[in-house]
């Protein structure tokens, strides 16, 4: 199945809209979820929002929750973490990690250069969603997972990972890797 991608060269103004939330009886959002996954599947990504794929929804679609981005490209690998309409409640902490996105990129010489940024995350927060049966759910989420969940969160309100940092660059996805490898994810604060 053949996406169409968003991307800020070509639709930056798309992207900055705010998704609308799910509504159960009306939204198709078995095939959403489907769209997301089988993106997922194609590209190295931590996860994805909707509005990523031209579907502006409350969705948020994890693929990999933890540090390690080779699970990115590793095929079948999909922890397929759903979240309809989530709210963030509270934060709390206080990480850093240099954070790419597959919208935030262009072609150069047959290349993919995304822009990146070192991007202050909260380390823990409280969230309620919908699960895909519609019901509604709490849920704690900390560390890396909780940099994840908020990236995504971000595009929900039309809101990219550049928009968070002084600090940007131009990268492959080669030395995005290399980059994450000698600079990880930190944790700062915990508990504030």
């Amino acid at each position: 199945m053949n996406i169409d991608r968003k991307t800020i060269e070509f639709d930056e103004d798309y992207l900055r809209q705010i998704s609308t939330e799910v509504d159960f009886k009306n939204d198709d959002v078995l095939d959403t979820i489907t769209k997301l996954k089988d993106y997922c599947n194609q590209h190295c990504v931590y996860a994805l929002a909707p509005v990523q794929i031209g579907i502006p929804k409350r969705i948020i679609y994890i693929k990999n929750s933890s540090q390690d981005m080779n699970n990115n490209d590793a095929d079948g690998y999909d922890e397929s973490i759903i979240y309809i309409n989530p709210t963030i409640i509270t934060k709390k902490g206080h990480t850093k990690f240099l954070e790419g996105c597959e919208s935030c990129m262009y072609r150069k010489d047959g290349k993919n250069i995304f822009y990146t940024a070192i991007v202050d995350r909260p380390y823990e927060i409280e969230i309620t969603y919908y699960d895909l049966q519609g019901n509604k759910k709490d849920k704690k989420i900390e560390g890396f997972e909780a940099t994840v969940f908020c990236h995504e969160y971000d595009h929900l309100n039309g809101i990219l990972h550049m928009d968070k940092s002084k600090d940007i660059f131009e990268m492959t996805i080669e030395e995005m890797k290399k980059y994450r490898s000698e600079n990880p994810y930190e944790i700062l604060e915990k508990d504030n």
